[in-house]
């Protein structure tokens, strides 16, 4: 059985990304399009697209070009989306990176992804500097200034002549975010320019963004659900969006009085502090008018005490790096919402629940995995057509390793995974990454790591490990967090005789799964 959206299918044009999402600033050229929330530092329309302009420009004379990548880690500031619309607009590549990330860490995905220039703030320069060096980087940027980077300032010197690079929207990639998919190491997801495109149009219907909306920037621009659905969708409607570079539970509800903001984007675990930190009573949030929550579920219960306390609809949406990431979201209408549904798909997406092990259709209220198919579904994994013939079959449709289910109406419902994934507040944490650190402490002879339920995070890794030597799990943990951005840290720590493994080697986590369940059940 196929499901798809109550609302007609939309044409989704073949055009470059940029000059679509910009398309306002010749009629709004003095409304701001974004605001740096801290300072109050604002972009207008009409600025942000004559300094995409420069910067492109400027980044063609310095011999960048149609298919190059351009590596952009730094957290959210109004400056991100000149950045990325100049190397856009220019034919290019943008990989995202985490700003959290350990030079390590991004030094694996520079090198991955090839590319050619990187862009930072000064906080975060000695790890970029460090990376870069790893690296086939030419040449560092940094937004203000600092020693050992070139000034971002010095790209909107250009004279503003950006020649058509030919983008084939169907073909070109414009976004290389970075995902542990249903398995294993990170990986480039390629996203083209109409990828984008029809998430943005798709979503359109049931994401009703205005010119009138205040959005708040606080998901990160580098994670597919910032750069979409707040940094894109919103400028293609001509919303205004308050940039804060790191959450902050008294500042976020600061900004929402201060700007009136009417549609915040968030994960659980916010909603779950605005739903009972008893900070939240002290401040005006009569402008807020809809929560959309994504990354990770959000339960009925949780949607239903933050929407009667807070006064605004509370809805949530499913998705992943690689569609772009929107598959289902709720509309804009508390009557039409079923807390705890994901929503029903959106328009041009087709969804099958399907038996993960006899490999067939089902039907509504029956659980399987979700397999999708539509025109923002990725064209592939970066240098890995094995990854990728895994995802995605040859009929098209992506396998998410995600299991749910549909009732009636076909509003789906996200219950349990297969793939191996961990959740740490909706970001992504590979458990076969934190292994093979694991394995590379001296007195670790074996390892595994699994997802364990947590209230706030939703989910945290917990290491299982044999020891061949003498240490501690305090001092394992801490080995691990040297060397990992703050959201893959190990949490908790079992030293055990030995780890489950398949007759081939592959280890079982879902035995060590169900033994931390059963040991939950009996607390």
């Amino acid at each position: 059985m196929i499901f798809r959206s109550p609302i007609p299918d939309i044409p989704i044009p073949d055009v470059p990304l940029t000059p679509l999402v910009l398309r306002k600033a010749a009629e709004m050229p003095t409304k701001p399009a974004l605001i740096d929330g801290p300072s109050g530092r604002t972009i207008t329309y009409g600025q942000l697209a004559g300094a995409v302009r420069l910067v492109a420009s400027s980044l063609l004379a310095r011999g960048f070009k149609k298919g190059d990548v351009f590596a952009i880690y730094s957290p959210n500031i109004p400056e991100y989306a000149i950045a990325f619309h100049a190397v856009s607009l220019a034919g290019g590549i943008n990989t995202t990176a985490n700003p959290l990330y350990t030079a390590e860490e991004l030094a694996f995905q520079l090198n991955d992804s090839g590319a050619k220039f990187l862009l930072t703030v000064p906080m975060f320069l000695d790890k970029a500097l460090e990376a870069a060096k790893h690296s086939k980087v030419e040449e560092v940027f940094v937004f203000g200034e600092a020693e050992g980077a070139t000034p971002f300032a010095a790209l909107l010197k250009g004279d503003g002549n950006v020649p058509d690079p030919g983008i084939h929207s169907a073909e070109d990639l414009v976004v290389l975010p970075y995902s542990s998919g249903t398995t294993g190491l990170p990986k480039g997801v390629m996203l083209t320019h109409r990828n984008l495109i029809a998430n943005i149009l798709q979503t359109a219907p049931v994401e009703t963004i205005s010119a009138d909306d205040v959005l708040v920037g606080i998901l990160p621009f580098f994670h597919i659900y910032g750069m979409l659905v707040i940094m894109n969708a919103s400028l293609y409607h001509g919303a205004t969006v308050i940039t804060m570079p790191r959450f902050d539970m008294e500042q976020f509800l600061q900004l929402v009085q201060q700007y009136k903001i009417s549609r915040a984007h968030l994960v659980p675990p916010i909603v779950l502090g605005l739903t009972k930190h008893p900070i939240v009573d002290k401040y005006d949030l009569s402008s807020l008018k809809v929560i959309i929550s994504g990354a990770a579920p959000l339960g009925a219960d949780l949607t239903q005490a933050c929407a009667a306390r807070l006064k605004c609809i509370v809805k949530q949406g499913y998705g992943l790096t690689e569609t772009s990431p929107v598959t289902h979201v709720d509309v804009d209408d508390s009557s039409k919402i079923k807390p705890g549904s994901v929503g029903q798909p959106i328009p041009n997406t087709e969804v099958r629940v399907v038996d993960p092990i006899a490999g067939k259709d089902l039907g509504h209220n029956e659980r399987g995995e979700v397999w999708l198919r539509g025109p923002q579904v990725m064209k592939g994994y970066l240098n890995n057509p094995q990854a990728t013939a895994m995802t995605i079959d040859s009929d098209g449709w992506l396998h998410t390793g995600d299991i749910g289910y549909a009732d009636d109406e076909s509003y789906f419902y996200i219950v349990d995974r297969v793939k191996e994934l961990i959740k740490y507040k909706g970001m992504q944490v590979a458990p076969a990454e934190l292994e093979a650190i694991l394995l590379t402490h001296p007195a670790i002879a074996d390892a595994a790591v699994i997802p364990i339920p947590d209230e706030e995070a939703g989910e945290i890794p917990k290491a299982f490990v044999v020891l061949k030597g003498e240490t501690t799990p305090e001092a394992i943990m801490d080995y691990v967090a040297g060397k990992v951005a703050p959201h893959k840290k190990v949490r908790q720590l079992e030293i055990v005789d030995q780890i489950p493994k398949s007759a081939s080697g592959k280890i079982l986590r879902r035995i060590l799964v169900d033994k931390e369940r059963a040991k939950m059940g009996d607390d």
